[in-house]
């Protein structure tokens, strides 16, 4: 080695000994960020490779560690830097702030990445599962693959906190003890919330609905259909397209009848006839219950068409019948069918529909003729006694 080439390597130790800990520190944080960059880049291209529906679980894994996987490298980078300045540092070694909390914030920062990955993971599995699920024509419960989610995200969430007191030296024996008289005292002041709380346990546990139905909450205004289901409350959208929020707690007090999951939708209706086509009402039902034992529209295992009743102006005859499809334009265009041929079959047999409208029968005497419209026949208006005369009129004061 020549004597220029040895000055200058000498002169280079001599720079590296004088700047050591500022090249280390700079190359730690330098070398963090590219290969953090890097792997994001890789985890990213190789999760775009694969298919959601395919590979449901290496997807989701790869998917949700991109972002987290970068923070990581970057947080284990920048705790290095500052372990080097610690090391090396003669300033920094008499201040023990940065060597006593660097660990336990290196140790949290490292759990909560570590918590983020685990919830974007569990998002993304949870949503190839769905598209799957609708992929392979399959039932898949919305609502359940829902709550099995938050209750894994809460079960991570808790966890992660734990971990995070413990590394900040925190008693967890003390802290669950404290927990476990804290909550009573939270219990009680915030039952409400509490009672909001198992009110969406309930819901998630018995499933009595689910996102997409359509519910009706009897003795309240309340219908609408489910377009989520959370903790404290379940968001419904009205026939006016306005969403409203109902808390979860009313679930478990009011009774709830779910539309969607109805077998047949109901026809109800009541013919009404004039009296005088009473001989006409055994046809009538006949052909009627003939009528609905052949519509292709109408649930052939139970309907009733019969004379039910004298009403105070007509007789009555009781159509009750389900209809096949629970589509509601399904439903009117059969009840419209079925209403209209019933009509017909009035028609045809020479009886007549009616509403409530009375008829008065004036009754003749043997031999006599209908007494006409104006004045009395056969009265004698001379016979009556006279008028009195009118009052003289009184003036005014």
């Amino acid at each position: 080695m020549s004597l220029d080439s040895q000055t200058l390597f000498q002169q280079a130790a001599a720079i590296y000994q004088e700047w050591q800990t500022t090249i280390l520190v700079f190359a730690a944080v330098l070398g963090s960020l590219a290969t953090g960059a890097v792997l994001r880049v890789v985890l990213a291209r190789l999760a775009g490779r694969l298919h959601p529906v395919r590979h449901v679980w290496t997807h989701g894994l790869l998917s949700g560690a991109s972002l987290p996987l970068q923070m990581l490298v970057w947080v284990l980078g920048i705790a290095l830097a500052g372990q080097m300045l610690v090391q090396h540092g003669e300033a920094l070694q008499q201040d023990s702030l940065l060597a006593h909390g660097l660990g336990p914030v290196r140790d949290v920062l490292v759990i909560t990445v570590v918590m983020w990955f685990l919830l974007r993971a569990v998002n993304q599995i949870q949503s190839n599962l769905l598209a799957r699920a609708q992929d392979r024509a399959r039932e898949l419960d919305p609502t359940a693959a829902d709550a099995i989610g938050k209750l894994t995200k809460a079960s991570i969430v808790i966890t992660a906190i734990l971990m995070m007191m413990q590394a900040l030296g925190f008693s967890i024996a003390g802290l669950l003890a404290f927990g476990g008289m804290g909550g009573i005292a939270v219990g009680f002041a915030a039952q409400s919330l509490v009672a909001n709380l198992l009110g969406g346990l309930t819901i998630f546990a018995s499933r009595p609905f689910k996102v997409g139905e359509y519910i009706i909450i009897p003795g309240t205004d309340l219908m609408g259909g489910v377009e989520h289901i959370g903790w404290r409350a379940t968001r419904l959208i009205g026939f006016d397209r306005k969403p409203f929020y109902v808390p979860n707690a009313m679930f478990n007090t009011q009774p709830v009848i779910n539309h969607t999951r109805m077998t047949n939708r109901r026809i109800m209706e009541d013919i009404h006839i004039r009296y005088t086509d009473i001989d006409a009402v055994p046809g009538i039902v006949a052909d009627g219950q003939a009528l609905l034992r052949g519509h292709p529209g109408i649930k052939h295992d139970f309907f009733a068409f019969n004379f039910s009743s004298c009403g105070m102006y007509s007789l009555k005859l009781s159509l009750y019948a389900f209809t096949v499809s629970t589509d509601y334009n399904d439903y009117m265009n059969v009840q419209e069918d079925v209403l209209l041929k019933i009509a017909d079959i009035v028609r045809q047999h020479g009886a007549r529909m009616t509403g409530p409208v009375s008829t008065v029968d004036m009754p003749q005497l043997q031999g006599q003729p209908p007494v006409p419209c104006g004045p009395v026949a056969g009265f004698d208006q001379a016979a009556l006694p006279p008028l009195p005369p009118s009052l003289p009129s009184v003036p005014r004061t």
